[in-house]
């Protein structure tokens, strides 16, 4: 453990960078809650999304990386703002009609339009939990509107009538002159309508814990505990850090600006502002960062219906900073890459293991790889079989490893699966054959008669240089224009695996016999 823990000090994975900032935090005394604490935040306004997934992922990687270096306990809190007003029906639910009778309620007051829960809120709540758990995430629930109304964030609320003016100095600086008039970082929950109400605050009473408000030509005064009042979504995030002494959190790039905000506010009710996290967003096919409300982008639900939960996990470790599109072209390569890493794993050196990926994945249980066929192979198997379920690859996979099967490889098993439904759903429907070049013709014809006079067993190796020297014999320059036309014409695709080992997976008389159908114009009328 020393050995690998003083790696761990030295390592430049990000999840290790980050970690030592929080434990450079109790450089000098532990922390007196007993605990760090690391939270993450997600506004219930509209279904989860798979960035939603992607910051409790990244915070689980330096929790953990942070339990490496360090012997202090911690916590992970996922916090729902269940409690905020319904300010827009989201477009991808049903009822919109019945929501928009609900519009500035509290989540947790708008019925359910699914039907199957409490309130809207808990819906939703419910949903993340749900993903949350199939990850098998540790981590601690806080509902907003039960810490409001419980008393736990009492205290913090008192501060914040105490130190009304420092907050509402900080907050107006932030705000447009005409926002100013009006804004205040209280809001009362109507006693009458139950909804949010964004109004003049016209008294705050510091010693009785209380504001005051018109609603409807009528002077009312609330206390600011008990869940009758909430702060505004910025003073809120700075009250929270004060309220649970948040060591750590991350957010969005959209967030970045206000970071200054929030911590002022959290150091005016007395606490010490966390270690932030910024990371870049995600954009969906079109370049447009995804929204839980326009449900642009994929779903953590699509991304499981064709891959398993660690690709994705893989695909949120990589370059938290950098923007990456999310969308379903993506999976291939994520599961195609994490398998690499998790079979590169054990031969490396300590430094070397807590670098790669597959190590913040897995926790450093790190399992072995079963994928004896990449991913990207067993789409174009599919592709080229015509199969329409797993067991229609598994004859080809047998032949290939013969060692293998789907008692003795369930990760390849399912991904055969995975294949199958990925291949049906968004490959088939897109699929262009074209007919080969002069040039091409030629070079395939010598492929298919130096494969009909193989003798050799279906090496891939030895089949990838065959392949790599036609490329060369007729000329290809670049040589990758070579592989692109046994791509184009050969799978009607645009980019594929090595074809060498394609061709020793779906059989070398299968390849020629898949030539010659190019070649006469099978493939291309086909579609």
């Amino acid at each position: 453990m020393t050995t690998l823990r003083d790696a761990a000090m030295r390592s430049k994975a990000w999840p290790f960078e980050e970690a030592r900032r929080v434990l450079k935090r109790y450089d000098k005394a532990d922390p007196e809650k007993g605990f760090v604490l690391f939270e993450t935040g997600y506004g219930p306004s509209g279904l989860p999304h798979i960035g939603t997934f992607g910051e409790v992922a990244r915070t689980t990687m330096i929790r953990r990386a942070f339990e490496m270096i360090s012997d202090i306990p911690t916590k992970l809190i996922c916090f729902s703002d269940d409690m905020d007003g319904m300010r827009k029906v989201p477009d991808n639910v049903p009822q919109q009609d019945m929501l928009r009778q609900h519009l500035q309620l509290p989540l947790t007051s708008v019925p359910d339009p699914f039907g199957t829960h409490a309130s809207f809120g808990d819906h939703n709540n419910a949903m993340l939990r749900r993903f949350l758990d199939t990850f098998g995430f540790d981590y601690e629930f806080i509902s907003a509107t039960e810490f409001y109304r419980s008393g736990r964030f009492d205290a913090t609320l008192l501060d914040a009538a105490a130190r009304y003016d420092a907050i509402m100095e900080v907050m107006l600086a932030s705000l447009r002159e005409e926002r100013q008039q009006t804004y205040s970082c209280f809001l009362p929950i109507s006693p009458t309508t139950g909804r949010v109400l964004y109004v003049p605050i016209k008294h705050v009473d510091a010693a009785n814990g209380t504001i005051t408000f018109d609603e409807d030509g009528e002077e009312l005064t609330l206390p600011v505990t008990g869940g009758r009042v909430k702060l505004q979504w910025k003073p809120d995030f700075g009250a929270r850090w004060a309220a649970l002494d948040v060591d750590f959190e991350m957010y969005g790039k959209d967030h970045s600006t206000n970071t200054p905000i929030y911590d002022g506010i959290c150091e005016i009710l007395g606490g010490r502002k966390p270690e932030h996290f910024t990371y870049e967003l995600f954009l969906d096919q079109h370049g447009q960062k995804i929204s839980k409300s326009k449900g642009n982008g994929l779903s953590i639900d699509e991304w499981l219906t064709y891959a398993a939960t660690e690709s994705l996990s893989y695909f949120m470790y990589q370059k938290p900073k950098t923007a990456k599109r999310m969308h379903f072209d993506v999976i291939p390569k994520a599961v195609d890459e994490y398998h690499q890493q998790l079979r590169a794993y054990p031969e490396q050196a300590p430094e070397q293991q807590l670098a790669n990926p597959v190590w913040h994945i897995h926790g450093g249980e790190v399992p072995a790889s079963d994928m004896v066929v990449p991913f990207q192979m067993l789409l174009n198997l599919a592709s080229v079989a015509g199969a329409t379920d797993k067991e229609g690859l598994w004859g080809f996979i047998r032949r290939y490893a013969p060692e293998a099967s789907p008692q003795t490889h369930p990760g390849l098993d399912r991904a055969a699966g995975f294949a199958v439904r990925y291949f049906t759903d968004f490959v088939a429907p897109t699929r262009r054959f074209r007919a080969p070049t002069e040039v091409e013709r030629r070079a395939m014809e010598d492929l298919a008669s130096r494969l009909a006079a193989w003798d050799q067993p279906a090496d891939p190796e030895a089949l990838q240089s065959i392949v790599f020297a036609i490329g060369k014999d007729h000329g290809f320059e670049p040589l990758r224009d070579w592989f692109s036309a046994l791509y184009q014409v050969l799978l009607g695709a645009d980019q594929g695996p090595r074809f060498g080992g394609f061709i020793a997976l779906y059989g070398i008389d299968e390849t020629r016999l898949l030539i010659e159908r190019a070649l006469a114009g099978e493939l291309a009328a086909s579609h």
